[in-house]
């Protein structure tokens, strides 16, 4: 299976819990929704040193497709988990395909912050329309887990969900609706 990462603390259970249902796992990054790009470096670097660690095959898209990401969510900031989620997992599922995989999900499942009826919805849609099984989990509530699996390795960890929207909605405390 192809899981797609979006940081490596929400990458270490998430790759756990799979091996442990008996997946063969692989690793995918494509996050062009992460700002500015020395933090999706950062985020890039961590991943890396996890996927070293963990012994987990990790496939990086080529390129950052910054413009691609703001063409699908501006002006359209009230749908932007849901057009974001859509362009991860689509490339996530085409890239299972092209390496032969069977399923795919992704560490944005562990996390408390994330819309998992959307994901799930999504995943679901793209499944039907690629024929690569999307694989949904709750592992929400071993979020702090894999934390606690990082935090000996010294990883970056970042303080936001990536986007430059989620970063003024943590630092400005506010919504964008």
């Amino acid at each position: 299976m192809l899981v797609h990462v979006c940081c490596a603390h929400c990458a270490a259970y998430t790759v756990k819990y799979w091996r442990e249902q008996d997946c063969e796992v692989s690793a995918f990054w494509y996050n062009p929704n992460i700002h500015p790009y020395m933090e999706h470096e950062r985020r890039l670097e961590a991943m890396k040193a996890l996927a070293t660690q963990l012994a987990v095959p990790l496939i990086i898209a080529e390129g950052y497709e910054i413009i691609d990401y703001f063409r699908q969510v501006v002006g359209h900031e009230g749908e932007r988990c849901r057009r974001c989620f859509h362009m991860r997992l689509s490339r996530t599922a085409e890239a299972a395909r092209e390496n032969k995989l069977s399923a795919f999900t992704t560490t944005l499942l562990i996390s408390p912050h994330q819309k998992h009826d959307l994901i799930r919805e999504i995943g679901a849609s793209i499944a039907e329309g690629t024929g690569v099984e999307f694989l949904y989990a709750d592992l929400r509530q071993r979020y702090s887990d894999s934390r606690h699996l990082t935090k000996p390795l010294d990883l970056y960890r970042q303080q936001y969900c990536g986007c430059v929207y989620s970063e003024w909605e943590r630092y400005a405390n506010i919504k964008i609706e």
